[in-house]
């Protein structure tokens, strides 16, 4: 339930504080609910809003300043004076559809500060504060007036200022392509440049910080550039035309937000982003449902398909049958089928408008397909590879979903293979916002979910929109089939929690069981068997794929883990981790029953002990261990898996042997 500060001594105080607001030297502070954190607002002596934050009593952010610039007007970054303010709080909870909670607890204070100009055109602005007992999100609200009318962004001003040189966990911006598939650095903050959200920073007592945004809607996304020292400013990113934003009053920015943690499990545990989204607008969620799947995928990055038309050609009937065939024995809800329509043949990636999403090849036979799906139980999850032809894939939208919904397929996987949309737009541009949105609004008025590649960061919005259940946004499995540099290193997925994951699901694509296979490149998959197993815990997405070929899995125990393992969890806990060295997580299933742990390392071999006091303690449980074997080590010998059972409970410790490269998986059931 909302609740408004109502005490006659408070709000006498409060009359008070914003009776004298006019004057610059003016201080707003409001705190958490448990007085941890606490954000102050003033305006300099020549009326630049300033805010600056803290928590427990320590400088998180310095006093930063806040602002615009536009391209056709005067800027708004000072002369201002403060005409009125409200405290406001919240204290409730609401339950997700999916995801890595099932309840969210939504408990903060609000602070609205109303601007305005002191000469000149007098315009107004608000600035909106939330802090949370995990961190703060603050945003601004630009109200319909008379002399701010059509609106052009050059700038957004915003800093986020650091008492002292932290070290970041960062990826460059636009430099190695556009969707945010490097691996990520860490550095002083002074050895950076322009780098992407999600960042995440290590301050010097030994406190973690990630910078992102939420609710991103009909804006640019946020970037940050290191301007001088210790201080990060907002770099929006830009339309063709050097235009950031193109809107008009009354608008809103995104929520810019500063997650504040003890431990780097408390990052993973935030659900600040969420908090600052819309509910869900869709009313009917019944057919939005997380599964598992398979897909005629990795034999393309193998090359033993293709994606085009020919005697390699990877969705043909017979080939989608086989795959139904698995899935239905294994107990997969859905095969992703890349490469069935027309348009792959020759350079794809240069034009493509060649692509149709209704056409398909003359040897996949939609039909049949469609019914031999449904007789087996089992999903078609469609596929919309564009190469960044947006406007092209717009066109056909509404036609492609009409066929999807009339064939049963209610999953779709979007791609973008392409530096630009339509040629000359950022992905993360104001542009590419816009498309993304349009997709998924499309996609919900025909009961189909997606699941985006090459996207737009997430910013929280499967809250709004539960049918965007997963996004790439980061180097998946894929990169371990072709990759110039070898691969993804071992640490890679022992950042990726605390970083790109702090922006929402990712479709990462884990399962490897077979590592003997050769590219040209070299690459190959840099982990043990085992460690597969745990990335379906460490690494969450409500659709889940099994990344092999199918027969590699045949004959396999390990399999096991990848069928029991869930999609979506009721409850998440960071048990150890290190970032950049070790992950430690355990996940509860939807039905509060059973739980699930991954532990996984980079490519030092380590010994982990494990208290499972999260258990009921009224409880008796079997613990079903998948761990590296013998001679386990991912350069040499990812193949060794040790399975046993023991009887545990919450006074139960375990020792996690991790070879190098590996990990440890554990299905902990209730005894009945």
């Amino acid at each position: 339930m909302k609740n408004k500060i109502n005490s006659p001594y408070i709000l006498a105080f409060l009359g008070i504080i914003l009776s004298s607001c006019t004057n610059v030297d003016e201080i707003l502070t409001i705190s958490s609910p448990n007085n941890k954190n606490q954000l102050t607002f003033r305006l300099t002596e020549s009326g630049e809003p300033q805010y600056e934050l803290t928590s427990s009593k320590k400088p998180i952010i310095a006093p930063s300043k806040m602002g615009f610039e536009f391209v056709e007007n005067q800027k708004m970054t000072d002369g201002f004076k403060i005409i009125n303010s409200e405290i406001d709080s919240l204290n409730t909870t609401w339950e997700q559809p999916w995801g890595e909670f099932k309840i969210i607890k939504d408990q903060h204070t609000k602070l609205t500060v109303h601007l305005q100009e002191t000469s000149g055109e007098k315009r107004l602005v608000d600035i909106i504060f939330k802090v949370f007992n995990d961190g703060l999100g603050f945003r601004y609200y630009f109200p319909e007036q008379p002399n701010l009318k059509e609106v052009k962004i050059s700038n957004e001003l915003t800093e986020f200022t650091f008492p002292e040189e932290h070290n970041v966990w960062w990826i460059p911006v636009h430099s190695d392509n556009s969707y945010y598939e490097s691996l990520y650095k860490k550095s002083p903050i002074s050895k950076t440049d322009t780098i992407n959200t999600p960042a995440t920073f290590e301050t010097k007592d030994g406190m973690y910080l990630a910078i992102h945004e939420a609710n991103l809607t009909d804006f640019a996304s946020m970037t940050l550039r290191y301007t001088k020292k210790n201080k990060f400013q907002s770099e929006l990113v830009p339309w063709a035309d050097g235009v950031k934003v193109y809107t008009k009053t009354p608008f809103e920015t995104p929520w810019r937000t500063i997650i504040i943690a003890e431990n780097p499990g408390e990052l993973v545990t935030s659900t600040l982003m969420l908090n600052l989204n819309e509910p869900s607008k869709i009313e009917d969620l019944s057919w939005i449902e997380p599964s598992k799947y398979i897909g005629i995928w990795w034999g393309m990055h193998l090359e033993k398909y293709t994606w085009g038309s020919g005697e390699k050609h990877g969705a043909t009937t017979q080939n989608t049958k086989e795959y139904i065939d698995f899935a239905a024995e294994n107990g997969f809800d859905g095969v992703l089928v890349e490469g069935w329509n027309i348009g792959w043949d020759g350079d794809w990636t240069a034009d493509g408008t060649s692509f149709s999403f209704t056409q398909p090849y003359p040897d996949f036979d939609i039909e049949e397909i469609s019914r031999y799906a449904t007789k087996k139980g089992v999903r078609l999850i469609g596929h919309h590879e564009t190469a960044g032809a947006a406007s092209h894939y717009e066109n056909q939208l509404e036609a492609a979903f009409e066929l999807y919904n009339k064939k049963g397929v209610n999953a779709v996987k979007t791609g973008y293979v392409n530096k630009y949309l339509d040629k000359k737009e950022w992905h993360d541009s104001q542009f590419g916002v816009r498309h993304y949105r349009k997709v998924i609004e499309t996609a919900a008025k025909y009961h189909i979910m997606i699941d985006n590649h090459e996207p737009v960061k997430g910013t929280g919005l499967q809250r709004t929109y539960p049918n965007l259940m997963t996004q790439e946004g980061a180097r998946g499995q894929e990169y371990n089939a072709w990759s110039n540099d070898g691969g993804n290193p071992p640490e890679h997925t022992t950042i990726l929690p605390f970083t790109r994951m702090l922006s929402g699901p990712m479709d990462f694509t884990p399962g490897n069981f077979g590592f003997d296979y050769k590219s040209v490149q070299g690459a190959k998959v840099q982990t043990t068997l085992a460690k597969q197993l745990a990335l379906y815990v460490v690494l969450f997405s409500p659709l889940q794929m099994a990344s092999d070929l199918p027969e590699n899995y045949v004959g396999q125990p390990a399999f096991k883990f990848i069928k029991d393992v869930p999609s979506i969890w009721s409850e998440t806990k960071v048990l150890d981790s290190k970032i950049g060295e070790y992950v430690v997580i355990a996940r509860k299933d939807w039905e509060e029953k059973n739980w699930y742990l991954g532990a996984i390392t980079n490519s030092e071999g380590r010994n982990l002990e494990i208290s499972f006091s999260f258990l009921d303690p009224t409880k008796k449980y079997t613990a079903e261990i998948y761990t590296d074997g013998k001679e386990a080590n991912y350069k040499s010998n990812p193949y060794p898996v040790a399975i046993l059972k023991q009887s545990i409970d919450s006074d139960s410790k375990l020792t996690l042997k991790l070879a190098p490269g590996g990990g440890t998986a554990i299905k902990v059931s209730l005894v009945e």
